[in-house]
């Protein structure tokens, strides 16, 4: 897996197929971003067919063939979308392209599954759910921060079992490493990727919602800056927001891109959930100076203190249940509104921030 750079994040887990071989039939498409290959990998490790790869870029399809061999590269994208055996089609475009593609896929009745962010305006997001009444198609989204991190689904069944209590505030820290020359232009293009609280602030505003089981939240504050890269003028390289959910609870987080080349990982990424009755530290993809390996929590509560390893050990659940959805047209693994929702908020955090001088 590698580790140096979050565009590249893949994580690869154990096997545990939902289906048989050929049942449920995917696709990739739009390689603009390396999250594909992280999206690929979790599906078939649930049991999905890569059927077909297409890109316009021949260097990025034949790039995602060494990651995946044996799929076939599609002509164009309307043979993926013309094929009645392809039952969802993977996505990680230019992230302002990600709902026009979206709605295209979801006229052809196939659901889409989408790199984070989803969108980069309010209209997009009602355009996307006004597609998924009138379609009844999924528009679901690769929030990886929380589903393709142990520690993070973890906590999760920790909170459901209890363990601390009801949930009152989440502090979110999602430093990244921004490895500016790896980057494609587009990355740098406000219009195209969003801004930061957009961008990568979507991971933190999804967690919130999802361990505090809020259905809705109001952004108090939020700011963005432009610290020290006067080179690329669009990028923010630095934002927080504060946000209070519909049921009392709250959420601060922050995310940059000023992850030091020293650091043995993307990013020292850490999450604090506190309860009524305990509180949770997840320290995800490196426990600084002690091990390169991620996946830590710590738990304390009225049990005492405890420290969990979790590499290896919970694996991501997600997305076999994601297929069964598809499958069995239920929600368990996500609800629709719930991945609209961080998407919309996202963008009001962005919208509403103020910018640092």
């Amino acid at each position: 897996m590698q580790k140096s750079d979050g565009m590249n994040y893949a994580p690869v887990g154990k096997p545990c197929p939902v289906v048989k071989p050929g049942e449920f039939m995917i696709a990739a498409t739009a390689l603009n971003h390396g999250h594909i290959n992280g999206m690929c990998n979790a599906l078939t490790e649930a049991g999905a067919t890569l059927k077909y790869v297409y890109d316009p870029d021949p260097a990025k399809v034949a790039d995602f063939c060494k990651w995946h061999p044996g799929v076939q590269v599609a002509n164009s994208l309307e043979q993926i979308l013309e094929d009645p055996e392809i039952k969802m089609v993977a996505a990680a475009a230019v992230t302002s392209e990600r709902c026009p593609l979206g709605l295209k896929v979801m006229d052809a009745g196939k659901d889409y599954f989408t790199d984070k962010a989803p969108f980069t305006t309010l209209e997009q997001v009602e355009a996307a759910r006004a597609k998924a009444k009138a379609t009844g198609q999924k528009y679901m989204v690769y929030y990886s921060e929380r589903l393709h991190v142990e520690s993070a689904v973890y906590a999760g069944q920790l909170i459901k079992e209890g363990a601390i209590g009801r949930v009152l505030q989440v502090i979110g820290m999602g430093p990244h490493r921004l490895g500016a020359a790896s980057r494609p232009e587009w990355f740098f293009k406000k219009e195209k990727y969003g801004g930061i609280l957009c961008d990568i602030g979507s991971h933190q505003i999804e967690q919130f919602l999802y361990y505090t089981g809020a259905k809705d939240a109001t952004v108090v504050h939020s700011q963005i800056a432009n610290h020290n890269h006067p080179e690329y003028p669009e990028l923010d390289d630095f934002g927080d927001a504060m946000l209070v959910a519909d049921n009392g609870a709250t959420n601060y987080f922050r995310v940059d891109w000023f992850t030091p080349d020293g650091l043995g990982t993307w990013g020292d990424g850490r999450t604090f959930i506190l309860g009524t009755e305990g509180y949770i530290e997840m320290r995800k993809y490196i426990n600084v100076a002690t091990t390169n390996e991620g996946d830590h929590l710590f738990l304390v509560n009225g049990s005492g203190e405890k420290h969990f390893e979790l590499h290896g050990k919970v694996g991501y659940p997600f997305f076999g249940q994601l297929i069964l959805d598809c499958i069995n047209r239920t929600e368990n693994a996500m609800t629709q509104e719930h991945a609209f929702k961080a998407g919309e908020l996202c963008i009001k955090a962005q919208m509403q921030a103020v910018k640092i001088k």
